[in-house]
């Protein structure tokens, strides 16, 4: 099933909560449900879903300190022999209104892949948002490394495993264009400290770059979003990572989400 039919179902799934609002548990609590669906599911540039659409849900109990923690789910495909269908994000942060155009974003985040205990990871992150510019950085450890194979000695050269710390800084924009379109863009350099991306002449590198702009817009009361997405990653690089050739190259995401 292509995209458009995913979003059209989106729609039609999405609509009939247009008038539901967040859930006020109480005067400092509230509830915020957010299911989205997108044509493919990036991650710093990088398809977890081989490229095919997923379905998303996020659910975060925040107070009125600025305090939050929640659940954030989507189904993902690895390919070749992984088992897991599915990413759980549990995470906790503190978000820290400093002025009406002035914040800072800061929080843990742990991931869990059913069945795929190997993939399970961790990272902290902030984002400063100072008149919609954006600052932001992330640190992670156990990160899952590639599985990288000798093509011609068909020896296995670098075994997957949770042997990888990462780190990555985000620069951005956005800002609210006439028509009240939203407008965001990000460049994001991803270190993964040791090579990890392996091309045909023999060279290799621990990290590259990946970017987004994105426009959005409130329509019959559900957040329609499509973005561009590209990465500085060679096809032979993109192979050497993640086992194929087509998930790290330019692409065109939409999306379709409403919160309540």
């Amino acid at each position: 099933m292509n995209a458009l039919p995913i979003l059209a179902l989106a729609a039609l799934a999405l609509a009939p909560l247009c008038s539901a609002q967040a859930i006020e548990l109480n005067d400092q609590f509230r509830l915020i449900v957010t299911p989205t669906i997108v044509s493919d599911y990036r991650a710093s540039g990088l398809s977890q879903t081989l490229g095919d659409p997923a379905a998303q849900l996020n659910v975060v109990l925040s107070h009125a300190s600025g305090l939050y923690a929640g659940v954030w789910t989507s189904n993902v495909d690895f390919g070749h022999d992984s088992s897991t269908r599915q990413e759980i994000e549990y995470y906790a942060g503190y978000y820290w209104q400093i002025t009406d155009d002035i914040s800072l974003d800061t929080y843990y985040t742990k991931y869990d892949f059913p069945r795929e205990s190997d993939f399970n990871q961790s990272d902290v992150q902030a984002l400063l948002d100072v008149y919609g510019v954006l600052l932001g950085a992330k640190f992670a450890n156990n990160v899952m490394g590639p599985e990288i194979w000798d093509e011609e000695e068909e020896n296995l050269i670098h075994p997957a495993g949770k042997d990888e710390d990462l780190s990555s800084f985000l620069i951005g924009y956005r800002t609210l264009l006439p028509a009240e379109v939203g407008f965001e863009a990000r460049y994001e350099y991803v270190d993964y400290k040791d090579d990890v991306f392996f091309s045909n002449d023999g060279s290799s590198r621990p990290d590259y770059r990946n970017w987004e702009i994105k426009l959005n817009r409130d329509l019959i009361g559900v957040t329609w979003g499509l973005s561009y997405i590209d990465t500085d990653l060679s096809k032979t690089e993109c192979q050497s990572f993640t086992g194929f050739d087509d998930l790290c190259g330019p692409t065109v995401v939409a999306s379709a989400s409403k919160t309540f």
